[in-house]
């Protein structure tokens, strides 16, 4: 199979690239302002080029992780996030047609308000700030284009193997877990998070891209750990494992106080049941649990 990769230099394209380029499939990985390596650099929002690029690879697949994921930077940029999380994603799914290609798009459970979990796949959709809007949108854009080959996959919060921890709200804690200088953070222990690893995730596409034509792959997917954990209770598992105190470390289980644009939801715990059926005899989900991999990964850096 030949297969594109947006975003593949990010949390999750560079570990999908990665995995696809570890077996016996043709793939193109994409990226904008980290494009090295193998990586080939293009501007999703040019779209001649990239309809010149996507024909001249001719791909069966493409995975579509570009996006702006921050809803505080989303908040800032609202048109460029629209054009990110909208425009582009509907220009791919338009392609679709012409080239016979799958989309695999990329969404959030923060197209959910988080009042009422679990969701299944065909749940409302009402999303509490500007990010969840755009993705939402960015589905429907996506799934109602006529004809085209489409798929939407939901993911919650992710961490995996990143250079800088910055690029995940997950990976991140671990630099404040590890801050001993006496500054003192609070941390949020209102949200129930699902933290789900990239690593995980390309190993589900890998194993979905393999699925006969008698497995028909819903319009809409949901993939996710199915741990609960708030931010405050990750960050006692990093000192746990760190050996860290962690009193530096306040939580706040008050709902947090701001306009609507930049609130988070409380539980968007993804209901699974249906991928895990459709990836029966494939290896099911097939999610590590949280500590486990977190100590596996920290022990191979030291």
């Amino acid at each position: 199979m030949r297969i594109i990769v947006t975003g593949a230099s990010g949390l999750l394209g560079s570990q999908i690239y990665a995995a696809f380029k570890n077996t016996e499939h043709t793939v193109l990985g994409l990226a904008h302002s980290r494009a090295t390596g193998e990586l080939q650099k293009l501007d999703l929002l040019d779209s001649k080029e990239v309809e010149k690029v996507f024909a001249d690879f001719n791909p069966e697949w493409v995975i579509h992780c570009a996006a702006e994921r921050r809803p505080d930077v989303a908040e800032k940029n609202p048109d460029g996030t629209r054009k990110l999380n909208v425009e582009i994603p509907l220009h791919l799914a338009q392609l679709s047609k012409s080239l016979k290609y799958t989309l695999i798009y990329i969404s959030t459970d923060y197209v959910f308000d988080g009042t009422s979990p679990p969701y299944t796949p065909g749940a409302l959709t009402n999303p509490v700030n500007l990010y969840g809007q755009t993705k939402r949108d960015g589905e429907l854009a996506v799934l109602g284009v006529s004809d085209a080959r489409a798929v939407v996959l939901r993911v919650p919060v992710l961490y995996g193997p990143t250079p800088n921890n910055t690029d995940s709200a997950v990976n991140i804690l671990l630099d404040i877990v590890a801050d001993q200088s006496g500054k003192t953070y609070k941390m949020d222990h209102y949200a129930t998070r699902f933290p789900t690893g990239v690593v995980d995730i390309a190993d589900f596409l890998v194993r979905l891209a393999t699925l006969p034509p008698s497995r028909q792959i819903p319009p809409i997917l949901h993939y996710s750990a199915s741990e609960p954990f708030t931010k405050y209770e990750m960050c006692l598992i990093f000192a746990r494992i760190l050996g860290v105190p962690h009193s530096h470390i306040i939580p706040d289980a008050e709902a947090p106080k701001g306009d609507a644009a930049t609130s988070r939801p409380r539980d968007c715990q993804l209901y699974t049941r249906e991928t895990e059926d459709l990836m029966e005899g494939y290896g099911g989900l097939g999610w590590t649990p949280f500590e486990e991999w977190w100590v596996d990964y920290l022990n191979k850096r030291q």
